[in-house]
């Protein structure tokens, strides 16, 4: 039975080949990739270039880099052949919950668009709907009731499976998305607790996701009233600094077990 590794070399051969490339062509290339990084680990001899391509040899991060280059080919279509989907990495990174907050830079690649399915065009999303009898095809363009996301000004953090400095409005294990451009704590506007801002920070007790309150040089913290994390001031600016406004919450719903048994 043929291996993955086998597959996807064969499908290096067949690009290549496709290109009239010849073993000596790829030596070469590879060669000035090499001498233009100071890095020999970036050139793919021949020996080299026949195990990948014939039994199945694994290349290195810096020789796949290479080979994409020379054949004008995306990298992580290179190493989807090779089994791995750069796409589920978000998902594997929510497999491996962290005890604390952090935030993070993990990004869906532009392929993920299609993974988002299209809806009829009568489609007007004011009522609870399930998507799927709506769906016609898959596309990311016809979501037009989705505000585009600015990623210039989006960031993103996990809470950590020990904060609960925010429930039940922000459980533990939750993704949240921080505008940085809303770093000014407001004072007034809302009416209820789902309306108040919530604040994503980093003082010197480690990252928070919290309710905020500034006056005469001094940032009040604020958790939630059903949490049971003591609230913090901070002189501010100086022991603490605003990372931005949570706008966006994906969270869990079967925290009722964990929440009784924790001590």
């Amino acid at each position: 039975m043929r291996t993955a590794m086998e597959d996807a070399g064969q499908k290096l051969r067949r690009v290549r080949e496709r290109l009239k490339l010849t073993y000596r062509d790829v030596e070469h290339a590879t060669q000035k990739i090499a001498q233009v990084h100071g890095n020999y680990e970036y050139s793919v001899g021949l020996s080299r270039l026949a195990d990948i391509e014939n039994r199945g040899t694994l290349p290195s991060l810096f020789r796949m880099y290479s080979l994409c280059a020379v054949y004008r080919i995306p990298f992580e279509k290179a190493l989807g052949w090779y089994g791995i989907d750069l796409q589920a990495l978000c998902i594997d990174a929510s497999r491996s919950p962290l005890c604390q907050t952090y935030p993070f830079d993990l990004r869906p690649s532009s392929r993920s668009e299609a993974n988002v399915p299209a809806v009829d065009e009568g489609f007007e999303g004011k009522s609870t709907t399930y998507l799927s009898r709506h769906s016609r095809h898959w596309s990311g363009s016809s979501l037009n009731f989705l505000h585009p996301l600015d990623h210039s000004r989006t960031r993103y953090a996990f809470i950590g499976t020990d904060d609960w400095c925010m429930y039940p409005l922000v459980p533990p294990g939750s993704f949240i998305e921080i505008d940085t451009d809303k770093r000014k704590v407001v004072r007034d506007g809302w009416t209820a607790e789902h309306d108040r801002p919530i604040y994503f920070l980093e003082s010197r007790d480690g990252f928070k996701c919290a309710w905020c309150t500034q006056r005469e040089g001094k940032l009040y913290v604020q958790p939630h009233s059903q949490s049971p994390e003591p609230p913090s001031v901070f002189d501010f600016p100086g022991e603490a600094e605003i990372i931005g406004q949570v706008v966006g919450i994906a969270m869990r719903v079967d925290l009722g077990k964990r929440r009784h048994t924790r001590s």
